[in-house]
């Protein structure tokens, strides 16, 4: 297990990075949602003997930017990279790719969808239930939410929608309770907060 702290948000939660070697979810051959499909982009990198063992996920917010996890910055060109926000595990870089997603807050209650990359770099996606939202009094955005789902390793960066196709988080992290795995993603207010501080040079809002 990995140990994700913000000292900002003030969170300390023990979680594994959704990030591994191995995969979570179901195979998928397709991302219907068309705007979802264009602005996805899968994250690997090869090591050991040209072996597949790291993979992630990003997804476009604005043209020619996408964001990821802190902890994909392993599967990045470094020359891409505009910044980190490790306060809350997030990467923003350079793609080529233009066309961002409609993007929307998440509600307690909604059902979710989310997608990530297979050990053997195969999409693949798991369904939810948003069950919580963390606000905190001194941020303009809340810190994250958390949804019930089969999502995990491999999912890190990756999008997760609402059921009307829209963008409404990115997966940092999971958490297994019991019968219950918790996944941990950022509402995209946090994440657009996060790429105008990082833009204007200010700490986490």
């Amino acid at each position: 297990m990995t140990r994700f702290r913000s000292s900002l948000v003030a969170v300390s939660l023990a979680l594994a990075l959704a990030g591994c070697a191995h995969s979570s979810g179901a195979p998928a051959t397709a991302i219907p949602q068309r705007s979802i499909a264009a602005a996805y982009l899968p994250l690997y990198s090869r090591i050991h003997l040209g072996l597949d063992t790291a993979v992630g996920a990003a997804v476009v917010i604005a043209p020619g930017i996408a964001v990821t996890n802190a902890h994909n910055e392993n599967l990045l060109d470094k020359k891409t990279v505009l910044g980190v926000r490790r306060d809350y595990d997030l990467l923003f870089f350079r793609t080529s790719r233009q066309v961002a997603p409609e993007m929307a807050e998440p509600a307690i209650g909604e059902a979710v969808t989310a997608y990530g990359q297979g050990a053997k770099r195969e999409l693949r996606v798991a369904h939810g239930v948003v069950r919580t939202i963390q606000r905190y009094p001194n941020l303009t955005a809340p810190a994250y939410f958390t949804f019930a789902g089969d999502a995990g390793p491999g999912f890190s960066g990756g999008p997760v929608l609402n059921a009307a196709g829209k963008l409404v988080g990115i997966t940092f992290g999971y958490k297994d309770e019991g019968h219950e795995r918790r996944i941990y993603a950022y509402d995209m207010d946090r994440v657009r907060s996060e790429f105008s501080a990082l833009q204007k040079g200010q700490k986490s809002q």
